[in-house]
């Protein structure tokens, strides 16, 4: 690990998943709180309609990006038929239609980094490519495995934290718009939530703000044009209920 100091102002955000006006919104709201970087988690194609472009916004506008599981099996190194069915039918008409730079940048990123004060990954530390960590044992087993004190990661869609305090104990909770924690003692793990697909209710695009002058973690949340992601996921014959689940935040 990179003892340099990261930035004092971080923005985290995750699970892209081709939703343009979700991203773009998202990088309006990340200006205006004047963060000084904007590290990604990966996951910048799948189930969205735009995977070209959101590559291209993400080329443009983080500092730091990972390479999530949607993203490798778009450029051939996941086996597509590990994925459920919608998931499989958009990451093979985006394997059909994604441009060739977009491909080249992809496959040149890594699930994991562990080179900053913060470890970066898409999904675990354990396992950067598929873990879903949704509960404390899994958060704790995945902190034995972490070599930072703190970590980001995505993939789920949840925005949430899990904390271990010195007496080893972990907990962890959904973390709604406007929470704000201080995680300088301990170990964490935080997950900004979905820019592009919201899994926890909210369907609002999800990112999240960490200072590292103060160690303190704040989850935001971003209303965008959902009708002009839905609108697009139809017109590319995409299946109805990738459109309809980003009204619900499910």
């Amino acid at each position: 690990m990179s003892d340099a100091r990261p930035p004092a102002k971080i923005a985290l955000l995750s699970d892209v998943h081709g939703n343009l006006p979700a991203f773009e919104a998202v990088l309006a709201d990340i200006a205006g709180a004047g963060c000084e970087e904007t590290w990604c988690l990966g996951d910048l194609v799948g189930y969205g309609a735009e995977p070209d472009e959101c590559v291209a916004l993400a080329r443009e506008a983080c500092d730091v990006c990972l390479v999530g599981n949607h993203d490798l099996v778009v450029v051939g190194k996941l086996d597509i038929a590990a994925f459920s069915e919608n998931a499989a039918i958009a990451a093979r008409w985006t394997r059909e239609r994604i441009g060739a730079e977009a491909v080249e940048f992809l496959s040149g990123l890594d699930p994991a980094d562990e080179s900053h004060e913060l470890g970066l990954y898409h999904a675990s530390p354990r396992d950067p490519v598929w873990e879903y960590v949704l509960s404390a044992p899994d958060a704790t087993c995945c902190m034995d495995a972490m070599g930072p004190r703190v970590g980001a990661i995505g993939h789920s869609h949840v925005a949430l934290w899990f904390a271990r305090a010195e007496d080893g104990a972990t907990r962890g909770e959904v973390a709604p718009a406007g929470t704000r924690l201080d995680v300088s003692k301990g170990e964490w793990l935080l997950n900004p939530g979905g820019v592009g697909q919201p899994r926890d209710g909210d369907p609002r695009a999800g990112w999240l703000l960490l200072d590292t002058d103060t160690w303190t973690a704040e989850w935001r949340r971003v209303e965008y044009p959902i009708d002009e992601a839905a609108d697009a996921i139809r017109r590319a014959g995409l299946p109805q209920a990738l459109a309809d689940r980003l009204y619900i935040g499910q």
